[in-house]
């Protein structure tokens, strides 16, 4: 019998190029934070080109989220068996090229299906790149500030996107907003050869086919639900079944997950209340700016008359302090925690839904772009406490699945923002029309209640009780190693 071999010892790059690198995994952000904004700002142009439906709509930015949210876990847990910078390479390839097809496609049909491939790709670069960041930065206070400076990206990229989006529609088309992420790519590709140092889990986790098969199942069937229920009929056999094969799936899953060695969903991180919290947080939130982006979007452009542009330019406000705050969440957190961040960003979404229940088709920029303001405010302190309380007390070999299941989180809640709200706002017509402001009230009573969660999670999430439920639940990963060399003896 023997001992399984020592794991290697890990080599620190030098801070010059740990903060090389950060800047290059930020890039792969920039991609993904950029293509969800422009592609807003572009709905109204695809929707008069290919002649789509508001339900049309909804899947050109769902068929792309249900993808992502959906490959995930997969790409992070497979960029820990086979290498995080070779999956990153061949996510930024693959998002390239579905960018381009993108631009190509002559109907609505071929670009959903474009959009599906830039989601495979896009699924292997954020939970990666989140993956790298960890291993390089094994500083705890570093680490915190490295996160709120790559979740800024996030916020620049939402700050650039309405601007270059609408830029690029008025002057060019909405094909030019999927080709402006051609060179990007290409451009990260290279740099990721160059600087990017390769890493894997000692211990990679074997394939889950099953799982994957149910986390499709579960997310595409309760997404088609809600984006067709208006249609359809909400209490129409459809509906319910689709509602109800939906939670079986998920039903099926965890209990599935729960027997295997190495799941594909790890159900033990969930025995930690601060990561369960900053999970439950971040579907919650991006409810909230999915639905956001997807209605404002439509409501300045088709109800208000706005050029792309100048819808992009009005969103700007909140986009700037989603740049503003990201950074400087980071640094409360790594010298307070994430209690703060937390709570303070509940309330402003809070804010901002408040004024928006009396949105019309008349109400003035100033109250607009107050929303906006409080709105940005709210998500950006709350991107880097979600982000660093996933990752933080978990062991680097963990760091792929730990960051794909907060990814994940995050895509789940977009994809179902942009159903539901988009299902509640289109009352069956499927179309934008004059009545449009009105039947946004009700999504934005749900952004009150999200915000109000947000801020009993956070009350939550950094209790004593919590905390130690996360030292118990990393301890069962860092002991796993000596168990099974233990074992092996």
């Amino acid at each position: 019998m023997s001992v399984p071999e020592p794991e290697p010892v890990q080599v620190v790059p030098s801070r010059r190029r740990r903060l090389l690198i950060l800047g290059i995994c930020s890039m792969s952000l920039l991609l993904i934070g950029l293509d969800s904004t422009i592609v807003n700002v572009a709905l109204p142009a695809i929707h008069r080109s290919l002649h789509s439906s508001l339900s049309g709509l909804q899947w050109t930015v769902d068929a792309y989220t249900l993808v992502l949210a959906s490959l995930l876990m997969l790409s992070g847990s497979t960029a820990d068996r086979l290498g995080r910078r070779r999956v990153l390479q061949a996510g930024l390839l693959l998002f390239s090229l579905g960018s381009l097809l993108c631009a190509l496609a002559p109907s609505l049909g071929l670009l959903i299906a474009a959009r599906v491939l830039q989601a495979v790709g896009g699924s292997m670069l954020n939970p990666v790149a989140m993956s790298i960041i960890r291993n390089v930065f094994v500083d705890s206070r570093e680490r915190a500030r490295a996160i709120g400076l790559w979740g800024a990206v996030f916020g620049i990229s939402a700050a650039l996107g309405p601007v270059v989006g609408g830029t690029l529609v008025d002057s060019v088309s909405w094909r030019a907003v999927f080709m402006v992420n051609v060179p990007i790519g290409l451009a990260v590709i290279g740099l990721t050869a160059l600087y990017v140092p390769e890493s894997r889990a000692p211990h990679p986790r074997r394939l889950d086919p099953i799982g994957q098969v149910l986390v499709i199942a579960a997310l595409a069937t309760i997404t088609y639900a809600l984006i067709e229920a208006p249609s359809a009929g909400w209490l129409s056999s459809q509906t319910l079944g689709l509602a109800a094969l939906g939670a079986v799936s998920f039903t099926v899953l965890v209990g599935w997950e729960l027997r295997r060695d190495e799941p594909l969903l790890e159900m033990r991180f969930f025995r930690s209340a601060p990561f369960s919290s900053a999970s439950a947080t971040a579907v919650v939130l991006f409810v909230a700016l999915g639905g956001f982006l997807f209605l404002n979007t439509l409501y300045l452009q088709e109800v208000r008359g706005l050029s792309p542009l100048d819808a992009g330019l009005c969103t700007l406000p909140m986009a700037g302090l989603m740049v503003l705050m990201a950074p400087l969440s980071g640094v409360v957190i790594s010298s307070r925690g994430t209690r703060v961040p937390l709570v303070g960003g509940g309330l402003a979404l809070v804010a901002s839904g408040a004024i928006l229940t009396g949105l019309d088709a008349h109400t003035s920029f100033a109250v607009l772009i107050a929303a906006y303001v409080l709105f940005g405010l709210g998500s950006g302190m709350l991107g880097p406490p979600i982000t660093n309380t996933a990752i933080a007390g978990m062991p680097p070999a963990q760091a792929g699945v730990a960051g794909a299941v907060a990814s994940t989180s995050r895509q789940i809640g977009q994809t179902l923002g942009v159903a539901l709200f988009g299902a509640l706002a289109g009352s069956g017509t499927g179309v934008v029309s004059r009545a449009f402001p009105a039947a946004t009230h009700v999504s934005w009573w749900i952004v009150i209640g999200i915000g109000a969660c947000i801020v009993a999670l956070g009350l939550i999430s950094t209790s004593a009780w919590a905390r130690g439920t996360a030292r118990r639940t990393a301890r069962l990963f860092r002991e796993e190693p000596l168990a099974e060399a233990r074992a092996a003896v």
